[in-house]
């Protein structure tokens, strides 16, 4: 039993095409009223949570879209109504991917500047790495007491399974038209050469990472380099070192968020889709145990790069 329960959460995890959909994908964008206000004005709460990633996740017990697509989503919402006066980007999240970072950032940057509507980040938990990255787009950002935050850097893990394989008399065989070709391959451990080529592509996305973090914060490139060495930060020190501008709470953030949008006493309001269920202004993605796990257990054969936070790894 121990085995096949082992087996069966490989294959769900592991990338292979095992997939029963039991329900049906996610529905239409709805509203939801999280704060009646005194004005018709609004004030939109957009989130940012979890592992940072472009592919669409689903599994036996759900369906739902990337935290890339679902961003799309809501912004497209968003620019069709003209009550929203400002919004409040809520983020809790280490970071995840390079490229779907790098979209988030860019889709809230080109809505803010088209729009107008001025955005707060207010950073929960831990808002690390690609998560940080992100917040980059907003005008202000409003840091939890408790939050970590930082962690500017770029991670490439590659887990080699050449022993293994050994072991149980498994022998890969790759043709490949240039010594190069299989860089990052798990069946072997990397050349030094390789190594050097993979460090140049960590620290060219790196220079991504600072520039945004410049151009953001407005923060010299070089003090920038100085605390860009991949580590985290707690609120007050992030605040001392530019990297946030407030050290507060959610409801300090939207009051920020109705300061710059010129309205106050507004409607705070969310986005879900049919089955989820927002009460208030911290009411998260409604997530099963398996999606939840799979952010957990990303895959990690061939090299990937991320912007994201790993303790302990």
């Amino acid at each position: 039993m121990k085995k096949s329960l082992v087996l069966l959460t490989f294959l769900l995890f592991a990338g292979c095409s095992f997939n029963v959909a039991l329900f049906s994908p996610p529905g239409p964008i709805e509203e939801v009223v999280i704060k009646e206000g005194r004005v018709k004005d609004k004030v939109l709460i957009l989130e940012v949570d979890g592992i940072i990633t472009a592919a669409s996740k689903g599994g036996l017990l759900t369906q739902y879209e990337s935290p890339v697509a679902s961003l799309k989503d809501w912004l497209r919402k968003a620019k069709m109504d003209k009550r929203i006066k400002a919004i409040v980007l809520r983020v809790n999240s280490p970071g995840g991917a390079v490229t779907a970072s790098d979209i988030m950032y860019e889709e809230l940057r080109r809505f803010r500047k088209k729009s107008g509507i001025p955005m707060v980040a207010c950073f929960m938990d831990i808002a690390a790495s690609g998560g940080y990255y992100v917040a980059m787009s907003a005008d202000e950002i409003v840091c939890h007491p408790t939050c970590l935050t930082g962690s500017i850097g770029v991670i490439a893990q590659l887990a080699t399974i050449d022993k293994m394989l050994e072991k149980l008399g498994i022998e890969p065989v790759t043709i490949k038209s240039g010594k190069h070709k299989d860089i990052g391959t798990p069946f072997r451990v990397p050349t030094d050469e390789e190594k050097d080529i993979m460090q140049k592509l960590v620290l060219s996305m790196y220079s991504r990472f600072v520039d945004v973090v410049v151009s953001g914060r407005k923060i010299p490139r070089d003090k920038v380099l100085e605390i860009a060495d991949g580590r985290v930060y707690d609120a007050a020190e992030a605040k001392d070192l530019g990297l946030v501008d407030h050290v507060g709470y959610l409801e300090d953030a939207i009051a920020h968020a109705e300061k710059l949008g010129g309205t106050e006493h507004a409607e705070v309001v969310m986005y879900q889709r049919p089955g989820d269920y927002k009460t208030n202004i911290y009411s998260a993605e409604a997530r099963s145990w398996d999606t939840i796990l799979a952010d957990r257990l990303m895959e990690n054969l061939g090299a990937r790069f991320y912007y994201l936070w790993i303790p302990g790894r």
